[in-house]
């Protein structure tokens, strides 16, 4: 959503805005369908959301008494009901479009403004890359979908370079590519000199869209 705050202080051209406005959409939709599977494999009947409950109703089949006041820190995106990152996000945004509206006059809020967007951007297969390295593992993960994400984001980075958009775009572009280079130097390691696994509490999975 940054993305959408930045074109306010400096315009960049519209493909840019929608193949964010694509990812946002199909992020959430990944979301949801991550969230519902997670919670129907879960043995933890307590439930866990953004606006945290009553400790005496925290369990499903009685409905939380919510307080944005007490919010639990230590389960952040890890609730039980995907209405909880639709608040959380509609929160976010509607705070960062605030201050975005106070400061927009800023150039150095502006410039900050558009790294931050595309730097979030650029971090998103960070979970998968330190999650495969904490597990000395990238079983059940997809060689081709690596390479999709690779290919894509080099395509992606290779146009922002060429139709000169913002310089954000371009750090952050080949960061991103970076990262993707080296999730694929995991599977080639980890599948041709098998580890032990490391052994961890266990958390959801993560994937690149999340």
């Amino acid at each position: 959503f940054l993305f959408f705050f930045f074109r306010f202080g400096r315009h960049f051209e519209s493909p840019l805005l929608w193949q964010s406005v694509i990812m946002i959409i199909t992020m959430l939709l990944m979301l949801r369908l991550c969230t519902e599977v997670r919670v129907s494999n879960e043995l933890n009947i307590k439930r866990r959301s953004f606006a945290a409950a009553d400790s005496k109703d925290e369990e499903i089949k009685a409905p939380p008494k919510r307080s944005y006041l007490d919010f639990d820190l230590n389960y952040f995106w890890h609730w039980s009901k995907f209405t909880d990152y639709v608040q959380c996000v509609l929160t976010f945004t509607g705070v960062t479009g605030y201050i975005t509206y106070l400061l927009l006059d800023s150039s150095l809020f502006v410039e900050t403004l558009g790294f931050l967007a595309v730097f979030a951007e650029a971090m998103l297969g960070i979970p998968q890359l330190y999650r495969n390295y904490q597990n000395r593992s990238t079983e059940g993960m997809s060689v081709k979908m690596v390479l999709m994400w690779t290919s894509g984001d080099t395509f992606k980075t290779v146009y922002f370079i060429l139709n000169q958009a913002p310089f954000q775009f371009s750090i952050c572009g080949l960061l991103q590519v970076f990262v993707d280079i080296a999730i694929l130097l995991q599977v080639y390691l980890y599948s041709s000199y098998p580890q032990k696994p490391v052994s961890h509490t266990a958390h959801p999975a993560s994937t690149k869209a999340l």
